[in-house]
């Protein structure tokens, strides 16, 4: 039998951050459904915050660009979230959720998984649970793949499905920039059209066809050292022949920053956004203007990594 939280009055307020893949190496399709994934994720300074209030019952809101977009009932990530954390300690989900987005939605940058996470923490805190940390980062993995390094930040690499996570060492300071593109992706589709384009070019899909991944031990050399150049020269993402055959417009997006003088482009995760990795904050603001102004993407934001996880603030 579920009761109602105990619950201290006021509201939690959860800061949650992007993140890009440095490395995202994609094996073969598993009989779950699942691809096994080499995953190194670096959090960056582009936040959602997620606020927790005490309520009679379930309630979502949403603002801050593209609200309208992020679905306001019981499927949205962060709405479940609240509703696992609850079921676990056998409460009522009784909380106002509000999310305020800056993360683009639908960019692959994992703004509904960081939606989740703070959702987690927020609502952990205003029920006064307590609940271990590796207890939430379990949970994180039930709602999905991107969840838990989402409440972890920092630099990890993410295995099995990108769930199960290694803390990574940087050394440094990275200058990134982020062109936000018109629309969104959908990650099951860019999965897909990746698997199919195997199978077109005769690699096959499967986890029988396709090498285990593994990490790029000269990128994770670079993260330590700091080191932008050498990062530039690592960075992979299986995901990008996929996404740029769902989106060829993102070509012109990618070669617009190169052009602009960053060390290095690539679609972010699942995409459309595309991340450019730059020497410094001159140049990252540089790219920025030179790409919003380029007319290949809807925005550019210029920030840094890597970036705290879900904190409390």
């Amino acid at each position: 039998m579920t009761q109602s939280a105990a619950a201290p009055a006021g509201t939690v307020t959860v800061r949650v951050p992007a993140k890009v893949n440095v490395q995202l190496s994609v094996g073969g399709l598993r009989p779950d459904g699942f691809h096994g994934l080499a995953n190194v994720f670096l959090a960056v300074g582009l936040h959602d915050s997620v606020s927790a209030t005490r309520a009679d019952s379930p309630r979502l809101t949403v603002s801050g660009p593209d609200a309208a977009l992020v679905p306001q009932d019981r499927t949205n990530l962060a709405a479940r979230a609240a509703r696992l954390l609850a079921q676990r300690h056998g409460i009522e989900p009784d909380v106002h959720l509000h999310i305020a987005k800056d993360i683009p939605v639908a960019g692959g940058m994992a703004g509904g998984s960081a939606d989740a996470a703070g959702a987690l923490l927020a609502c952990d805190r205003l029920w006064g649970l307590n609940t271990p940390y590796e207890e939430l980062l379990a949970l994180c993995g039930e709602l999905g793949s991107d969840v838990p390094f989402s409440l972890a930040g920092g630099a990890a690499l993410g295995q099995g499905r990108g769930e199960v996570l290694t803390p990574l060492e940087v050394g440094g300071t990275f200058h990134w920039v982020f062109a936000v593109a018109e629309g969104g992706l959908s990650t099951p589709d860019v999965y897909r059209e990746c698997d199919r384009l195997r199978e077109a070019e005769g690699t096959g899909s499967s986890v029988t066809d396709v090498p285990e991944p593994a990490a790029d031990e000269a990128l994770l050399a670079a993260l330590r050292a700091g080191d932008a150049q050498a990062l530039a020269a690592a960075l992979h993402n299986d995901l990008q022949p996929a996404a740029l055959s769902l989106r060829p417009s993102l070509r012109e997006t990618l070669a617009a920053g190169r052009e602009a003088g960053a060390l290095a482009a690539l679609v972010s995760g699942s995409g459309p956004t595309c991340a450019f990795l730059t020497a410094d904050a001159d140049s990252a603001a540089r790219t920025a203007h030179t790409l919003t102004a380029s007319g290949t993407c809807r925005t550019a934001r210029a920030t840094t990594a890597p970036a705290p996880g879900a904190t409390v603030v």
